[in-house]
């Protein structure tokens, strides 16, 4: 199973984003997340859809993976992709036509992905697997970055991958964002999760690329040994 690991910019240092891109880019990375928090869905701001055109700008190859934590994502999905999102990801507890809006983003020729909180149980996800390309899981609160890992969720991700490989979608992009490190990486690979969102744990290591292969080495060498 390929894997993939997406630094957040959240974590990156606010006066240098540009600079942080070009880090991201040069790392080996697959992707930079950009969390997108509108202080309604979650208690929170962070960037507007200038921030995502800003890193399409400087790094136009590197994949812009772009995360709506938002009450009604439909309303801003189109700006961010206009901006120059590959992938746009909303939730399912959000405020709008989940099935239509993500209809909507594949129509417009990017990735579409749904998330879910960690209150929300695996099955919420499966009814919109087949109008997916990813699903991200949050293995923490959303909202803020550098909280703790809820081990709670890794029965969530092997349920999802096993929906996943018996709908006939084994390459699903299984996503996690929250608290992941090289070993919580490990233990959400050994479920079935094959795309990692790492934030402080990364843009805090002297050598970013160091810290995104070693990620990389400890998922691959987990993977769905506990599936």
């Amino acid at each position: 199973m390929e894997i993939a690991i997406l630094p957040s910019l959240l974590a990156a240092d606010f006066g240098h984003l540009a600079d942080a891109c070009r880090q991201v880019a040069a790392s080996g990375a697959d992707a930079l997340h950009l969390d997108i928090m509108d202080a309604h869905f979650v208690p929170n701001l962070s960037f507007g859809p200038d921030v995502a055109a800003m890193a399409h700008r400087t790094e136009p190859d590197l994949p812009l993976n772009t995360h709506l934590m938002m009450t009604q994502p439909d309303r801003y999905a189109i700006r961010f992709i206009e901006a120059g999102a590959a992938t746009v990801l909303i939730h399912v507890e959000a405020d709008c036509d989940v099935a239509g809006t993500l209809a909507e983003i594949r129509r417009r020729k990017v990735r579409a992905g749904v998330t879910i909180k960690p209150a929300t149980p695996a099955e919420a996800v499966f009814p919109f697997l087949p109008l997916v390309d990813e699903v991200l899981v949050m293995t923490v609160e959303p909202g803020y970055g550098g909280q703790s890992f809820l081990e709670g969720m890794l029965p969530k991700l092997a349920a999802i991958r096993r929906e996943a490989i018996r709908r006939g979608q084994p390459g699903l992009l299984l996503m996690v964002d929250g608290g992941i490190n090289a070993a919580t990486a490990a233990a959400c690979a050994a479920r079935g999760a094959n795309a990692f969102v790492a934030g402080n744990s990364l843009f805090r290591q002297t050598d970013l690329k160091a810290g995104v292969r070693e990620m990389r080495q400890a998922a691959a060498a987990a993977y769905g040994k506990e599936l």
